[in-house]
């Protein structure tokens, strides 16, 4: 994009940002192109709109070229842009954490449904907070716990409670190893699942961007599960539920080592937007 005697208005600009990120391979490239040049300008879409043939000033170009160059490297719209939406709140992330997906709202959605009483939840690899704050809003009375075994995570997701108003109690370390002794009324998690040899060929925002730690789960993507699911009935309260996010075509497998267990009831799965099964869970079997 030169910016020497050519004028660029809002509408021009769009028009090729949306010809370039889409031949740099980024589906949806109008729309992130539109998220960009709010960011750069400080309007809405709506106020874009209303301002199609607008030139932009040269700061609002120079910045907005600058997020446009990144974004071109196949560096995540929300890094650039700093926060991503997830059950309506909104959360700070960077390279040190997952970035939140509307999939995971998911997992948010059936652990409400299955214990809408829960008094106390733990939530297992938190990353940015997002499924830890999101429960705690939805569940004002209940004490939330979050743990992640990375620093700059916990960090991350302190920060992301506090931009939210919800109180959790965070704490660092692997699994259950940080709530050693304690139990609780409802445990969700979502876990690295990806198979090691599979991250090489996912979508360069994920593969160059996202922690790695948070992504692989061994060489068959089940290795957290098979180390959670059988510790977790000596955390839960009677009648408390464990409920996981999974990979694509995962959830028989996850469900059998639910069953395998043998201190379940029968496992569930449910279903993201996309049709997808993403979440299993179960209920810890009454002690005799």
């Amino acid at each position: 994009m030169t910016t020497h005697q050519e004028t660029w208005t809002t509408i021009k600009v769009l028009t090729w940002t949306k010809e370039y990120l889409s031949a740099k391979g980024i589906e949806n490239a109008r729309l992130e192109a539109e998220w960009l040049l709010c960011a750069a300008t400080g309007l809405d879409r709506v106020g874009l709109y209303l301002n199609f043939d607008k030139p932009l000033s040269d700061d609002e170009l120079a910045s907005f070229r600058a997020m446009v160059a990144r974004r071109a490297r196949r560096e995540p719209l929300q890094h650039i842009l700093g926060t991503q939406e997830f059950c309506g709140l909104e959360f700070q992330v960077s390279p040190d954490v997952l970035i939140p997906r509307h999939d995971t709202e998911t997992l948010v959605q059936e652990a409400l449904a299955r214990r809408p009483d829960a008094r106390s939840v733990l939530d297992i690899g938190t990353g940015s907070g997002c499924i830890a704050v999101a429960l705690a809003h939805s569940l004002p009375h209940a004490a939330v716990t979050a743990v992640d075994i990375s620093p700059p995570a916990l960090a991350m997701a302190r920060r992301n409670a506090e931009r939210n108003g919800a109180a959790v109690e965070f704490l660092a370390g692997s699994l259950l190893e940080p709530v050693a002794g304690r139990r609780f009324d409802l445990i969700v998690s979502n876990p690295p699942y990806i198979p090691s040899r599979d991250i090489d060929g996912l979508e360069p925002e994920v593969r160059d961007f996202d922690p790695r730690g948070a992504l692989d789960g061994g060489p068959d993507g089940l290795d957290a599960y098979r180390r959670l699911i059988p510790a977790a009935p000596a955390h839960l309260n009677p009648a408390g539920w464990l409920l996981v996010e999974v990979g694509i075509g995962q959830a028989p497998a996850v469900a059998e080592l639910f069953r395998k267990t043998h201190d379940y009831d029968s496992p569930m799965t449910a279903c993201d937007p996309g049709g997808i099964e993403r979440v299993v869970g179960a209920r810890r079997k009454d002690e005799p």
